[in-house]
């Protein structure tokens, strides 16, 4: 059969139409085109990693610095190592609060400095501290505060540790890291109380921490998830007065593991003394002092005041009755007056009282009169007001009070 050539070349068309939409279509990109993808995609994951290496490193090692004096220096001195370093126990107080139909009731202590007292009758190269529990009830309503203390005999802390002679002279009572701590102000030793004893912690030296002796402690507070211990915070001076250094207005921190610095605090101290118009020879000692996070400042309740020269045997009759609160630059300082002035008796440590923001101090007065010693408690708001009017709870000196 005949077929022209038009004939054919439609025939060919067709079967070219029926090849063609029986093969899948396929689509292609250029070389080009892809690398630049593959190298954006790239790019944009090495970014986010390196974003996240830092948020992380960030999350892990950032903290506030403590705002101090440039001038210090820094030792590491454990006695116990810790195998936590990031993990800070914030626990406060230990002991749970209780609420009862006459308030919250809290669980206290206190401990006591001895002096040469503070030496074993029984038992040789031995020094001891009585460890005294009670309860304290505070009504956030009356604001009204009673406190109470454990029947028997409190317990006794032991150490064999001393220095020259004398040891276990215990100034203060803390929480810190979620456990009881106690200094010493013979040795400057740290100590945590475990199981009602004593295992040391870590030592303090005197002064920029370069000395051979230990730190004459006297008060310590918690301030950014550090320990602060800070001595008298007045020149060291002859028993008539004359300066010999100024090792007692050093200030040392110790974080969670152990890691002790030394901050020089004169210009600070002096500050705070100026407050009250006092100038060297005169002279103010601390042994209550306290951070607050809520108030973002510093508290103290000076052990003694004097306009005129120290003296170790008049020193006993200038007891203070003054509460001193200042910013963390020590240019913004505020004096109230607390009650009115006993001679002989001086602060020797105080606490706020956990869920008052702040705003209501316990504290602890001594007493060293011609040989005899007692221990005074009261209670106050930071404006001064009394709440619990000063009691006698001991005929020992006891320095340090905490809620535990």
């Amino acid at each position: 059969m005949h077929q022209d050539s038009d004939g054919g070349e439609m025939i060919m068309s067709l079967r070219d139409w029926r090849q063609a939409i029986r093969t899948p279509t396929t689509y292609r990109v250029g070389n080009r085109t892809l690398r630049i993808q593959t190298q954006f995609v790239s790019l944009v994951a090495f970014i986010g990693l390196v974003v996240l290496l830092v948020l992380y490193t960030y999350a892990v090692d950032h903290h506030s610095d403590v705002n101090v004096d440039k001038s210090n220096t820094k030792s590491y001195m454990p006695l116990v190592t810790s195998t936590t370093h990031d993990n800070y126990n914030a626990t406060y107080p230990l002991t749970t609060p209780i609420r009862t139909p006459k308030g919250i009731q809290f669980r206290i202590g206190m401990v006591s400095d001895l002096d040469k007292e503070s030496k074993s009758k029984t038992e040789d190269f031995t020094w001891i501290s009585y460890f005294r529990k009670g309860y304290l009830i505070w009504n956030p309503v009356s604001n009204s505060i009673k406190v109470t203390w454990d029947s028997g005999d409190p317990i006794m802390l032991k150490s064999s540790l001393g220095e020259s002679g004398r040891g276990m002279e215990l100034s203060e009572l803390i929480v810190f890291n979620g456990k009881p701590y106690v200094v010493d102000d013979r040795t400057g030793l740290v100590y945590e109380i475990l199981d009602d004893k004593v295992v040391p912690f870590v030592m303090l030296t005197d002064g920029d921490g370069k000395m051979n002796k230990g730190f004459k402690a006297e008060w310590a507070a918690v301030k950014q998830r550090k320990l602060h211990v800070g001595g008298l915070g007045k020149e060291w001076t002859t028993n008539t007065g004359e300066a010999v250094n100024t090792h007692p207005q050093w200030i040392k921190t110790v974080s969670s593991t152990g890691e002790v610095e030394h901050y020089n605090w004169y210009h600070k101290y002096l500050a705070v003394r100026r407050s009250l118009g006092i100038e060297f020879p005169g002279y103010i000692t601390h042994e209550a002092v306290a951070w607050s996070d809520v108030h973002d400042r510093w508290f103290f309740l000076p052990r003694r005041c004097s306009k005129e020269s120290y003296n170790d045997v008049l020193d006993e009759a200038r007891g203070c009755n003054v509460l001193i609160t200042s910013d963390d630059t020590f240019t913004d300082i505020k004096v109230v007056h607390v009650g009115s002035i006993i001679p002989t008796h001086g602060f020797s440590s105080f606490k706020f009282i956990p869920g008052s923001s702040d705003q209501v101090i316990v504290a602890l007065r001594s007493e060293e009169n011609k040989g005899e010693t007692a221990t005074y408690i009261m209670g106050f708001d930071i404006t001064g007001k009394i709440l619990l009017p000063e009691i006698k709870i001991a005929d020992k000196k006891y320095e340090g009070f905490e809620f535990i």
